[in-house]
């Protein structure tokens, strides 16, 4: 299994315009919807990768890869302007149906005729009465769910057909001609194929093939990027008792852990973790050895128990970095929530038991808070955007207050960790949401590999995927179940983090807005194999 080349993720069109409002929403390119696209480029060379297939995924730079997309792009340029209807088609990818006379209503530049085609991978709209082409094109697995609108009796004009509603911020409507009969078919294959899990259909990612110079899959090596932050040391070791996941199935099977530990202490920390999820090394500082280490909470409870064994685990943490004699406990729950938590057996230290261990509650809200904060925003920016009522707006959704209290968070774990040399550990509940928020975050701000291209790439699947986010889960792919409370945007909240530091340091990253326009792209496409599932 091959990954894609992530140098494809540069070669994203500059045509972007601010306003959705531009003549298209062509293309798997989207990212909240705040980034529409221009022209009539397919979807695949808006940004073919930086996600796995199961043929691929992200990578390097290679001007191999370019050059060999770039070829591909003209190629399939060519095609569409050669008069052809049917929609340019990736490898694996059949078209399942076609609808004519159909007409997309454009909430910008009004109603649109044309034909509408779905495959097992996307749906491709082509006007028919415009000189130059009017082409849209969305990704399936970007649909979260499918409406029929009006009934037989309708009379208005563009009154009866479907309404697609996105994980990004679009809404699609496409009206049919009752007496062409289409609307069923066309639903019918939407629903099909947009959740293809839920009609025991794979996933595209497993019909889609295309080689690429180099293997994305190989991006990330675990070792590699140990040995790279100094790992072995005298502090620190790696360990592998967790090679067939049999301590903590969402963990990956390498860690680092503190060179005193002994396995023992290691499953018994786990055993007092949720879900196993004991404190293990996300980065160490290459001069003071501060580290940032994360984990789950621990297992309290209401009757306030506690673990000697995961008590000396996290002071073995603490004495591996012989600058300070302090660690810091960033919870990044608010209080109230950690208390509450209690309740279900789950909890926070006491600073009684963990001796020279400060904790800190960092107020950043749990998964249902940022999905209902996201739809408020959703309903702000889409069809269209009240000027004049725009900041106050905004307020009301506090998406960007949620977004200052991430970015708070990982600041306060950088100033400790560069400023003060102290270690940190971070936690949430399970430590696989707000934790890796957080984590990758400072690693980011702390250390200028991670702002590369590929170092990015290692940092996404290093905090993300090998530490078991429910990408699965929290975006619902392939799943019809659109009111799922298990759904949240938190990996594009964190994406959102980065690009508000991009802003702010522009040249301190290698990549820039595209890159990860193009990331949040397939994390909802179902074309790579990156954000499938829940963890490697």
């Amino acid at each position: 299994m091959e990954k894609r080349g992530s140098a494809e993720l540069l070669n994203v069109e500059q045509n972007n315009s601010k306003n959705a409002s531009s003549d298209s929403l062509n293309s798997d390119s989207k990212s909240s919807s705040l980034n529409s696209k221009m022209g009539q480029e397919s979807e695949s060379w808006d940004k073919a990768s930086h996600s796995k297939s199961f043929s691929s995924s992200s990578t390097s730079t290679d001007n191999n890869i370019v050059s060999a997309l770039e070829t591909r792009k003209d190629n399939q340029v060519k095609n569409l302007s050669s008069g052809e209807t049917g929609p340019p088609l990736l490898n694996g990818e059949r078209v399942q149906g076609i609808a004519h006379e159909v007409t997309y209503v454009c909430p910008y530049s009004g109603p649109v005729r044309g034909i509408l085609s779905i495959t097992n991978y996307k749906l491709h709209f082509r006007s028919v009465d415009r000189e130059t082409p009017y082409v849209v094109e969305v990704p399936l697995g970007v649909v979260s769910r499918i409406e029929k609108v009006g009934g037989a009796s309708s009379k208005g004009e563009n009154s009866y057909g479907i309404e697609v509603f996105c994980k990004d911020m679009r809404n699609l409507r496409f009206a049919h001609k009752q007496e062409n009969h289409s609307r069923r078919d066309v639903f019918e294959k939407l629903q099909q194929y947009s959740f293809p899990l839920s009609h025991k259909l794979p996933l595209f990612a497993f019909e889609y093939f295309e080689t690429f110079p180099e293997n994305g899959w190989n991006v990330y090596e675990p070792i590699a990027e140990l040995k790279r932050m100094g790992v072995n040391n005298d502090m620190w070791k790696i360990s592998k008792i967790n090679d067939t996941y049999s301590i903590c199935d969402s963990y990956p099977a390498v860690w680092a852990v503190p060179a005193a530990a002994t396995d023992e202490d290691l499953q018994a920390s786990a055993a007092f973790r949720s879900r196993g999820r004991l404190p293990v090394l996300s980065w160490i500082h290459p001069e003071s050895q501060a580290t940032i280490t994360r984990c789950a909470q621990p297992l309290v409870g209401v009757g306030g128990k506690r673990s000697r064994e995961d008590e000396r685990y996290v002071q073995l943490i603490m004495d591996a970095n012989a600058q300070s004699h302090k660690l810091f406990i960033m919870d990044a729950r608010p209080m109230p929530n950690a208390v509450a938590n209690k309740a279900k057996g789950g909890g926070y230290e006491s600073e009684d038991a963990y001796q020279n261990a400060e904790l800190v509650f960092l107020d950043i809200h749990n998964i249902h808070v940022m999905r209902e904060s996201l739809r408020k925003l959703k309903e702000l920016c889409f069809p269209t955007i009240d000027e004049t009522r725009w900041l106050s707006g905004i307020e009301s959704t506090v998406w960007l207050k949620h977004i200052k209290y991430v970015l708070a968070g990982a600041l306060r774990i950088v100033d400790k960790v560069e400023n003060h040399k102290t270690s940190v550990l971070v936690h949430c509940s399970d430590g696989w949401d707000r934790t890796a928020q957080l984590t990758a975050l400072a690693m980011l701000m702390l250390d200028p590999y991670y702002r590369t291209i590929k170092g990015f790439e290692v940092l996404i699947e290093k905090e993300w995927l090998s530490f078991g986010h429910k990408f699965q889960q929290r975006i619902g792919h392939g799943d019809e179940h659109h009111s799922d409370a298990d759904r949240s945007p938190v990996f594009l909240q964190f994406m959102d983090c980065v690009w508000q530091i991009s802003r702010q340091f522009p040249n301190a990253f290698e990549f820039n807005e595209h890159f990860l326009i193009t990331i949040l792209d397939h994390l909802y496409s179902c074309r790579f194999g990156t954000f499938l599932f829940s963890s490697l």
